[in-house]
């Protein structure tokens, strides 16, 4: 992997693993200095800004749990005090739970809700005053705010629904500043979260298959780009035509 020179910054919100650290990959090598945050697998995170760092590009690795508002703070202030600007923000950290309505407990629900809701909102808000105009935010959803063939899914569904409603009055707000704010709704992707579940997916998705984590990291690149600029709250949806 080729390296370009880094002229620009992101920070990654839940970037250690799966579609987070393909997406911290391919932004460093597009020529970002990338910073992400992670929760509990340090191990995870260290070997991937190393791996960077190895190649030519730069990264910093920040824990931070993004249940607590006063972390996403610190992540932000430690960032911006290590890069100075933010060029683009890409909120990624999820939590991801199945219950049915009937078994889904008080804990359950909230965290849910302050990791997949309240956590993209501050994340954003935090950032925001450091964001260079012209910048990009993007938020990680998932297709299943347009449909879901599960039984069990539904906090999970109104949390990513709530993150596509979000993005277009963030996106009007900010657009005074020439900032995009876009959310990408991935349908199911080789990570771990789907461990297990692949071979049965793949049947469910007219293309067999499930999405590589770089192929999402792709899309997160293209937005970041000066021809995207255009394109603001907008929900892209990446599912292999799994909603069709």
């Amino acid at each position: 992997m080729n390296i370009e020179p880094a002229t620009r910054t992101a920070l990654v919100f839940g970037g250690s693993r799966g579609i987070g650290a393909a997406a911290v990959k391919r932004l460093a090598q597009d020529g970002y200095s990338v910073g992400f945050t992670y929760v509990n697998s340090e191990e995870q995170a260290g070997a991937l800004a190393e791996t960077i760092a190895e190649q030519g590009g730069e990264a910093l690795a920040i824990r931070a749990d993004s249940q607590d508002p006063a972390a996403i703070t610190a992540a932000v202030a430690r960032f911006v005090d290590r890069f100075e600007k933010i060029d683009l923000v890409l909120v990624n950290a999820g939590l991801f739970r199945m219950n049915r309505i009937e078994a889904v407990a008080l804990d359950e629900l909230d965290g849910m809700l302050a990791v997949n809701v309240r956590g993209v909102y501050l994340s954003i808000q935090a950032a925001a005053p450091h964001i260079v105009d012209g910048g990009r935010i993007v938020t990680i959803g998932s297709n299943v705010a347009i449909r879901t063939g599960f039984a069990g899914s539904s906090v999970y569904q109104m949390t990513k629904g709530a993150v596509a409603a979000m993005v277009k009055g963030v996106a009007l707000d900010l657009a005074p500043r020439r900032i995009t704010v876009n959310n990408i709704q991935p349908g199911p992707t080789d990570t771990d979260i789907n461990a297990g579940s692949i071979d049965m997916l793949s049947q469910m998705s007219p293309l067999k298959r499930v999405a590589k984590p770089e192929e999402i990291a792709g899309l997160v690149s293209y937005l970041a780009r000066e021809e995207a600029g255009y394109i603001t709250g907008a929900s892209l949806t990446i599912d292999g035509g799994f909603t069709l």
